[in-house]
C-alpha cells in the first residue's frame, strides 16, 4: 500500500468533529424513539381514566404504536434508499414532532391513537433511515463497530428507562409530558440534521416494488396484531390465529413476488446471505428475550415482593448501566475474536445470567440476585445486540443499507412485539405468579441457548 492510500485509510478510520456530531444527531433520535416505545406503559390506567379509554381498550394505546412501528419499517426502509435518507429522516422527526405535540394535548380516546399511529409511522421511518445514515457515515470497521455500538446501548437503555422515565412523569407531573418531551429533541435533531448530515440516494432511481410493499406491510401488521393480542386474548382467539395464520401466508406471498419482480424491495439474493438472515435471527432472538424478561420481573417485583411501578422501573437501572457498558465492550470484542464469536459468546452468557433468575423467591433478600443477574445479563445481551448490527449489515453497499438496516430494525421491533405475549401466555399458565416466572424464564434461557448453538454452527466470521 502507498503512501497515499496509507494516508486516505487513517483519515476515513478517524473520528472528526462532523462524524462525532452527526453521530450525536442519529444517536439522539434512536434513544428517544426506543423510549416512546415504553415510556407510557406504565401510566396507562392514569390515561385511560383522563382521555376516557375502557380498561378492555387500554392495550391499544401501546398496540396502535407497536402495529406501525413495526409493520411499515421494512417497506420505509427501502423508501430511505430510493429516495433518501436524510429526506426520510427529517421527514420522519418532523411527523415525530407533530404527533408529540398532537398526543401531548387529546382529549379523547381517537385522538390519542391517531397520535400514536403517528408516532409508529415516525418511528418506522426514521429507525432504519437514522441507522443507514450511521452505516454510511462510517466505514466498515472499527468506526462504524463503535458507532453501532453506543447506538445498540443507547436503543436498549431507553426501552429499559422508559418506563422509569413514565412512572417519574406520571407521579410527579403528568402524562402528557412523555409526549411533550419528544418536542425539544426534534427541534434539535431536525435544526442539527441539516448541518452534519449529507443527502445519499442512487443516481438512478428504480422503480418501487409496490406488490412487494403492501404484501409485506399487511403481512406484519397482520403478525404484529396477533401477537399483541394475544397478550389478551390467549393464542387460541380464532381473531388471534387468524392473524397469525393471515401473516404467513401473506410472508410466503412476499417472498414468491420478491423473486419475481424485477426491482424488489428485498432482493431475495440478500435473503439468502448468511450473515444478513442468521444476523436478523440473532437480532430478533436478542430482543425478544431480554425486554420478555424484563416483563416477567416487573412481574415478580411487583406481584411477588410487593414493589409499586415506579420501584419496580428504578429497579432495572442496573440493567439499563450494564446495556451501556456492553455496548462499549461489543465492539472491543468484536475486533479482537470476530462478531461471530462475539455473538455467540454473548447469548452463552446471557443464558447463564438469566438461568440464575430461576433461584429467585419471595423473600426481600432475592433483589441482590436478580439485580447482580440482570446487570450480567444486560452487558451480555448489548454485546449480542451489537454483533447482530456488524454482522446483519456487514457486506453491504452503501445503496443496500437502508434495506439492511430497514430488516434490523423489522427483527428487533418484532422480538419486542412478539417476546411479551409470548413470554406472558407461559407465566399465566401456571397456579402462581411466582411458579409462572420461573416457568418462563426456563423457556427463555432455553432461546439464548439454542441462539448460541444456531449461530455457532450456522453463521460464517464477518470480522
Amino acid at each position: 500500500m502507498t503512501f497515499d492510500q496509507l494516508t486516505a485509510t487513517a483519515a476515513a478510520e478517524r473520528m472528526t468533529g462532523r462524524r462525532r456530531f452527526a453521530l450525536i444527531v442519529l444517536l439522539t433520535a434512536s434513544f428517544t424513539l426506543a423510549v416512546d416505545f415504553s415510556v407510557l406503559n406504565v401510566a396507562l390506567p392514569t390515561i385511560g381514566a383522563d382521555v376516557g379509554f375502557a380498561l378492555a381498550n387500554l392495550q391499544w394505546i401501546a398496540t396502535a404504536f407497536a402495529l406501525c412501528s413495526a409493520g411499515f419499517t421494512l417497506f420505509f426502509g427501502r423508501i430511505a434508499d430510493l429516495f433518501g435518507r436524510r429526506r426520510l429522516f427529517l421527514a420522519g422527526m418532523a411527523l415525530l414532532g407533530v404527533a408529540s405535540l398532537a398526543g401531548g394535548l387529546a382529549t379523547s380516546p381517537a385522538a390519542l391513537l391517531i397520535a400514536r399511529v403517528a408516532q409508529g409511522l415516525a418511528t418506522a421511518a426514521v429507525t432504519p433511515a437514522a441507522l443507514s445514515l450511521l452505516t454510511t457515515s462510517f466505514p466498515e470497521g472499527r468506526l462504524r463497530d463503535r458507532a453501532l455500538g453506543l447506538n445498540g446501548a443507547l436503543m436498549a437503555a431507553g426501552f429499559t428507562s422508559g418506563a422509569v422515565l413514565g412512572g417519574v412523569l406520571t407521579d410527579l407531573l403528568s402524562w402528557r409530558w412523555a409526549f411533550f418531551l419528544n418536542i425539544p429533541v426534534v427541534l434539535f435533531v431536525l435544526f442539527a440534521a441539516r448541518t452534519v448530515l449529507t443527502e445519499s440516494r442512487p443516481a438512478a432511481r428504480p422503480r418501487i416494488d409496490l406488490p412487494g410493499a403492501i404484501t409485506v406491510t399487511l403481512a406484519l401488521l397482520a403478525v404484529i396484531y396477533g401477537a399483541t393480542s394475544a397478550s389478551s386474548h390467549g393464542w387460541g382467539d380464532p381473531l388471534v390465529l387468524g392473524s397469525l395464520i393471515v401473516g404467513v401466508l401473506l410472508l410466503g406471498a412476499f417472498w414468491m413476488i420478491e423473486k419475481r419482480v424485477a426491482a424488489p424491495l428485498v432482493p431475495v439474493a440478500i435473503l439468502g446471505r448468511r450473515n444478513v438472515g442468521w444476523g436478523n435471527i440473532a437480532g430478533l432472538l436478542a430482543f425478544l428475550t431480554e425486554t420478555s424478561l424484563v416483563f416477567l420481573l416487573t412481574l415478580y417485583l411487583q406481584d411477588v415482593l410487593g414493589y409499586s411501578p415506579l420501584e419496580a422501573g428504578l429497579s432495572f437501572a442496573v440493567l439499563g448501566v450494564g446495556t451501556v457498558l456492553g455496548g462499549v465492550l461489543g465492539p472491543k470484542l468484536i475486533a479482537r475474536i470476530n462478531a461471530k464469536r462475539t455473538l455467540v459468546a454473548g447469548f452463552g452468557v446471557q443464558a447463564v445470567a438469566t438461568a440464575s433468575l430461576v433461584l429467585l423467591g419471595p423473600a426481600p433478600a432475592w433483589i441482590a440476585l436478580l439485580l447482580a443477574a440482570t446487570f450480567v445479563g444486560g452487558i451480555a445481551n448489548l454485546v449480542a445486540i451489537v454483533g447482530f448490527m456488524v454482522t446483519a449489515t456487514a457486506g453491504l453497499p452503501d445503496e443496500e443499507q437502508g434495506l439492511a438496516t430497514g430488516l434490523t430494525t423489522m427483527s428487533q421491533q418484532v422480538g419486542i412485539t412478539l417476546g411479551i405475549p409470548l413470554m406472558s401466555a407461559i407465566a399465566t399458565a401456571q397456579s402462581s405468579v411466582l411458579a409462572g416466572v420461573t416457568t418462563a424464564i426456563y423457556v427463555n434461557t432455553t432461546l439464548c441457548v439454542l441462539a448460541a448453538l444456531l449461530l455457532g454452527t450456522n453463521l460464517r466470521p464477518t470480522t
